[in-house]
């Protein structure tokens, strides 16, 4: 009987364990998805600046207000943060596979065989 609940509350921990890894991971990849989408706004704001001329003038919100610029104070300000935005991609596409790659380890160190249903 006593083994019984021991099992039982093993299988409870290691069905937390499990939950937390495929939250975490959606989590991530819910974030992934998000990151992307800016990059790809700010890329199609860049491709339709560029070939225009510099003092062209265009504007950009900054801290919900809309200011005046022109196509030379924009562009610099646009590709720093398209670069950051490929940096914080690259660092969640790392964190995912990490994340994923410990939850196979966790998998195969206790066992673990996914079913679906």
């Amino acid at each position: 009987m006593a083994q019984q609940a021991l099992s039982a509350k093993k299988q409870q921990e290691l069905q937390m364990q499990y939950s937390s890894y495929k939250d975490t991971l959606q989590a991530v990849a819910q974030k992934i998805g998000d990151v992307e989408q800016e990059a790809e706004e700010h890329k199609l704001v860049l491709d339709t600046l560029t070939p225009l001329p510099g003092d062209r003038k265009c504007f950009r919100m900054i801290n919900g207000v809309l200011v005046e610029r022109t196509v030379n104070d924009v562009l610099p300000a646009l590709q720093t943060n398209a670069d950051g935005l490929k940096k914080v991609l690259d660092d969640l596409l790392k964190q995912y596979r990490s994340k994923q790659d410990e939850m196979e380890k966790w998998k195969k160190k206790n066992n673990i065989q996914v079913v679906q249903q």
